[in-house]
Parts: structure tokens; sequence; C-alpha cells
């Protein structure tokens, strides 16, 4: 849509807008009234811009038109451009978790101690990702393989905004190299599984204590041994969504349950979460994707030094640098393409 459009639609959204809260019809029902009032209210927003942008875009014409302006003429234009940089974004929907801190869970997928392994590179290159972008990280949970590497790990991202980044890391992540183990020589193609989630506040989150099952047990370490002598991992289970978290990482019970129940909390904010967006995207299906586990949204190749993300067709060819945590071109197009296909819908 050509800027001068987009601007003639804000306007008549805004007028029609406003004319529908005075409608009695619609001033006399409570919910559509609040309804309306809430549209209002995000177009306001949109609405100044439009109209600033028709302000400078007169005084553009007339400096165009005018010997004794036409030296303001390139500060105009800029102020215009930024305008309609400024009009395309606020019209783009945030996602309001988008400034929350967030929980991420990797996992071994395909591909046995190999999988392991690579979840291992994965933890390493979204910890140093959250270093280089200025937030703070904390394991919550490991679960470490024999041959090295993570059955699983589970930690915390926290900053301003950390979900907004991070979001995108949500799939399947595929690495296609030889392993050490390997004496062929042969290429093998393993997987790990990256969940990322918003980490809820108590009060977005009620859980009832009654829904709750907890057992306390031994934790152990790789090869099932005993490496504590008290009953101090617990497992809880949220009876109606059938959910399970298992916490043995700390010393104490308390700790243990603590962590449980924070990743807990925020599982079930993401599935309240991602039942909303399915109602809402029903006849809307994103070319993105939708973050699930399954979708295999990164391919890594060693061979060629060759990284490829598949929702947006990009592919760099500075894996190293990329598995250090270099990750921002990847966001920032991942980023862009979400909003211009929100702005097209």
């Amino acid at each position: 849509m050509a800027i001068q459009e987009l601007v003639d639609e804000v306007e008549r959204s805004y007028r029609e807008t406003q004319e529908r809260l005075s409608d009695p019809a619609v001033y006399n029902d409570h919910r559509e009234a609040a309804d309306v009032g809430r549209r209002l209210k995000e177009l306001e927003g949109p609405y100044k811009l439009a109209e600033a942008w028709r302000g400078v875009r007169e005084d553009l014409d007339a400096a165009q038109d005018d010997g004794d302006l036409r030296e303001l003429v390139p500060e105009l234009e800029e102020r215009l451009g930024t305008l309609e940089e400024d009009l395309k974004l606020a019209l783009v929907e945030s996602d309001p978790a988008d400034h929350k801190d967030v929980l991420v869970e990797i996992r071994q997928g395909v591909g046995g101690d190999e999988a392991a392994l690579w979840a291992g590179d994965l933890y390493r290159m979204l910890t140093r990702y959250a270093e280089r972008r200025g937030f703070k990280t904390e394991v919550l949970s490991v679960s470490e393989s024999e041959g090295g590497g993570f059955k699983e790990v589970t930690f915390a991202v926290k900053g301003d905004g950390a979900y907004s980044i991070f979001k995108w890391e949500g799939g399947t992540h595929r690495v296609q190299r030889v392993p050490q183990t390997e004496s062929q020589g042969r290429i093998h193609t393993s997987t790990a599984t990256v969940a990322v989630m918003p980490e809820a506040e108590e009060v977005e989150v009620e859980i009832d204590p009654n829904d709750l099952k907890i057992d306390v047990y031994r934790s152990t370490g790789p090869g099932g041994q005993s490496v504590n002598t008290t009953d101090s991992a617990v497992r809880i289970t949220h009876v109606p969504t059938g959910l399970v978290v298992a916490m043995q990482d700390e010393k104490s019970q308390l700790q243990n349950k603590a962590k449980a129940l924070r990743v807990l909390r925020a599982r079930l904010y993401e599935l309240e979460r991602r039942k909303q967006r399915e109602e809402q995207e029903a006849e809307r299906r994103s070319q993105i994707g939708t973050g699930e586990r399954a979708e295999k949204i990164r391919t890594y190749n060693f061979a060629e030094s060759r990284v490829t993300d598949h929702r947006i067709k990009l592919t760099q060819h500075r894996l190293d640098a990329i598995l250090d945590g270099e990750l921002d071109e990847f966001t920032e197009a991942i980023a862009a393409e979400d909003r211009q296909r929100a702005l097209e819908a």
C-alpha cells in the first residue's frame, strides 16, 4: 500500500471509529463501547503520525515550488521518510509479552550422543547471544548425557525485551557434521529442539495448590547413580493439563520446588497464549511459523560453514561467528519479515 493510501486509510478509520463511539446503539452496549473505545485508543498514535505526515508533505510541496524555501527540501524529505517508517511500525501490533524475561528449554533431538553435544553447542550459542545483547542468564536445570553435552537444559534470560529477541529461536535446530566418533568421515544429521517461553508473574498465572501432585526423590547424575543422600529432587505434575516439571539441581527441596514452579508457571502461561493465538490466527497462517518445536527453523552445515534460516530463506557462511552468539542478523531479518506480514494483514 502506498504511503498516501495508508495515511488516508488511518484517517478514515479514526474518524469512523469516533463516529461509532458516539452512536447511541454502540454507546448503550457496554461491551461494544469498550471494544470501540480500545480501538480508538490504538488508532490515536497512528492518527497523530498521519496528520504530522500530511503537514510535512504540504510543507515539502510548498518548498519545492518556492525558490526561497528550496534549501529546506532535504530536511523535510528526511523528516517525511522518518514519519513514514514510524507510521508503518505504529500500525503493527506488538506482542504484549515482548518486554518479558524468558525461560529457554533445549532438548537433544534425533541423533543420540551427537544430538546431546549439539544441544550443548546451542546452549553456548544462545547464552553468548544473551551476553552480547546485555542480558543476564541463570541456569535452572541441567541433565547431562554420559557422552558429554546435554539431554536437556533449562535457563532464564533476564532483561527488558528478552522475549522479543529470543522468541525467534524456538523450534528445531538441525546440524550436519562429522561426529568425533565417526571413523569413516561421514556426515551425520542431528537435531535439538528449543522452546522459548515468556516468564510469567505470579499474578498472571495463579496455580491452585490442589491442582498439583508433588513427588520428592533422590537426585541422580548421568548413569543413574544417586548424587544426594536426601530426597531433595522434586517432580511437580499439574493435574488439569498433565504438564510435568522436575528439578534436582539445588541441594534443598524448597529451592527445587521454587524453580519447578517458575518453569511450570511459564509453561502454563505459554499454553494459554498459544490457545489465544490459535483462536486469533485460525484464518491467517504466517509463513514465519508458530515456533512449534516440530518446525525445523535452521540448519547448521559444518562442512560448508553454512547456516540457513528456513523461515526467511537467509543463508550465511560464517558458522563459527554464529555459534559464538552473533545472531543479530537473523533476529533482525525475521522480526522485519514478521512486521511486514503483519502490515500486509
